[in-house]
């Protein structure tokens, strides 16, 4: 089973945690560092000659054009991720469907080919911004990875299928989901596809819970990291509060270490090519 690598390009100071602290209109005053960790994201699938999917912030792909090619031209699959990493349940539906809409463009134009695959900021299409589907499948999208099955203050979504699935939209329409990564526990689902759970957690904790989501579910599953994870030596936000310090930096000085065993101990490629391997999905529609 081929489970599917994953990476939300974005930037340090573009992230949900900071986003009291530092606004959209401010982010020309830092110093990118997205570019050079997403190669060096990069180095680390090579050695293992693992391919993933890279869902781009549209913000980041107007800045490095040529790093969007360079992921493309290396065999990587190009997603989107929204374009300016804002909340969906915090925007107007105008303003979504434009963004939406405008990053899908910008990438398309930039690889000259279909991108197919969506991710929302921080997961969040939750109860509140189920409507966001809708946009997400009118502007094209064969599938969609924004939703985390869990309860959690920012984001998360219960009550669907927590492999593969497609959902049910009015109109006879639909998009396919591929839900991020639990694994059940004496009845509870615990978050296991990456960020920071798999700083937060022992490697060997994630390695255990996915070789028993592995085992226990036939269809593969799904694993996210940031570039920024990759970037011990990042600047330091200044005011941000104890909990969104901690969620941000705990244990980014392991992250490449502990990828590096990820790799080696479980097969991986695009979101795109393990979906393929879902024969039968099964349908679902949110109430």
């Amino acid at each position: 089973m081929k489970h599917a690598l994953t990476i939300d390009v974005e930037d340090y100071f573009q992230v949900a945690a900071f986003s009291t602290n530092i606004a959209p209109h401010e982010w020309d005053k830092y110093r990118c560092r997205v570019e050079a960790n997403t190669h060096r994201f990069m180095e680390i699938t090579d050695q293992h000659d693992v391919r993933a999917t890279f869902f781009f912030l549209g913000w980041v792909a107007e800045r490095f054009p040529n790093l969007v090619r360079e992921v493309a031209a290396a065999g990587h699959e190009v997603g989107s991720h929204g374009y300016s990493h804002q909340l969906i349940y915090e925007q107007s539906h105008e303003r979504f469907r434009e963004e939406t809409y405008r990053s899908k463009a910008l990438l398309e134009e930039q690889i000259q080919k279909p991108v197919e695959g969506y991710r929302a900021a921080s997961y969040s299409i939750t109860q509140k911004s189920l409507w966001a589907l809708d946009t997400i499948a009118d502007a094209g999208f064969e599938y969609d990875s924004s939703i985390y099955p869990i309860r959690h203050d920012n984001y998360g979504l219960q009550g669907g299928p927590h492999e593969p699935y497609r959902i049910d939209l009015d109109n006879n329409r639909s998009i396919i989901e591929f839900p991020i990564t639990t694994t059940a526990v004496a009845g509870l689902n615990i978050p296991v596809g990456g960020g920071g759970y798999f700083r937060i957690f022992p490697y060997s904790l994630t390695q255990v819970l996915l070789r028993k989501r592995q085992k226990e579910v036939d269809a593969p599953f799904v694993f996210y990291l940031h570039p920024w994870e990759l970037d011990p030596d990042q600047p330091r936000v200044q005011g941000a509060s104890l909990k969104s310090k901690f969620r941000h930096y705990v244990n980014l000085e392991h992250v490449a270490s502990r990828l590096d065993k990820l790799l080696s101990e479980f097969e991986f490629g695009p979101m795109g090519e393990s979906l393929k391997q879902c024969q039968q999905l099964q349908s679902y529609r949110y109430g």
